[in-house]
């Protein structure tokens, strides 16, 4: 019987150290985002902050300490605050599509509306030094702190308008890789949810012949310390 080899339930995981950048505001911290098909989850495991999340029902602070655990469902716009040595553990659904495609960061509307500017401001130097990928992600997280200070603003005077249009244009901006979306999702949670039906059948006809087949499967991270959207990021092949 084929199983699903992948992490638990096409559910990927990187470990994140919060930026310590400040921001205009004077908070320290990531980019604010959003995640449009996928649910994500963060586990404090060192340090102390908060997440801050803007939807259309407001604004909220939620304090992360080390066994905080803070799950969310796509369309929350998020943003960590790091009040010292934060560091978390992240969850994400559909193995990891929130780190390969499934984001939109809260760019300013002239930005977030115009596909060839976005891809500019989000893109970090591939081949520069590390000092460069460190000024290109700041300079994109203040970016994204600027729009998202703005929908906050506009969010709490009671103005739904300019947090409606962010998702309008973050949908088109995401648009042409929904097709490539399907098929990780196929390879990945659907795989994982078919195999486990595949087992539940065989339990139910007496047949155990799958667990003769367990494996285990260890590893390191695949990459280290590099410049995600909130933070350095350890990530994990799932």
């Amino acid at each position: 019987m084929t199983a699903f080899e992948g992490l638990p339930g096409a559910v990927a995981v990187s470990r994140l150290r919060v930026y310590d950048w400040p921001a205009e505001d004077g908070l320290r911290g990531g980019t604010p985002h959003v995640h449009l098909t996928c649910s994500e989850a963060y586990v404090a495991v060192s340090g102390s902050g908060s997440v801050q999340t803007l939807t259309t029902s407001g604004f909220r602070q939620i304090p992360l300490a080390p066994g905080a655990l803070v799950p969310f469902t796509p369309g929350t716009i998020h943003r960590l605050v790091n009040d010292g040595g934060l560091s978390i553990v992240v969850l994400m659904e559909n193995s990891g599509l929130p780190e390969a495609g499934d984001a939109v960061l809260t760019f300013p509307p002239d930005t977030v509306a115009d596909l060839g500017r976005y891809r500019a401001a989000a893109a970090l130097p591939g081949d520069g030094t590390e000092d460069e990928q460190a000024r290109a992600a700041r300079t994109r997280r203040d970016l994204a702190v600027q729009g998202f200070l703005a929908l906050r603003r506009a969010t709490e005077a009671g103005d739904p308008g300019p947090l409606d249009a962010f998702h309008r244009a973050a949908a088109e901006l995401v648009r042409p890789w929904t097709g490539d979306w399907r098929e990780r999702r196929l390879r990945g949670a659907a795989a994982a949810s078919e195999a486990t039906g595949r087992q539940l059948d065989a339990l139910a006809r007496g047949d155990a012949g799958h667990l003769r087949d367990a494996r285990v499967h260890a590893q390191q991270p695949s990459a280290h310390g590099r410049f995600g959207m909130c933070g350095r990021l350890d990530g994990y092949r799932g």
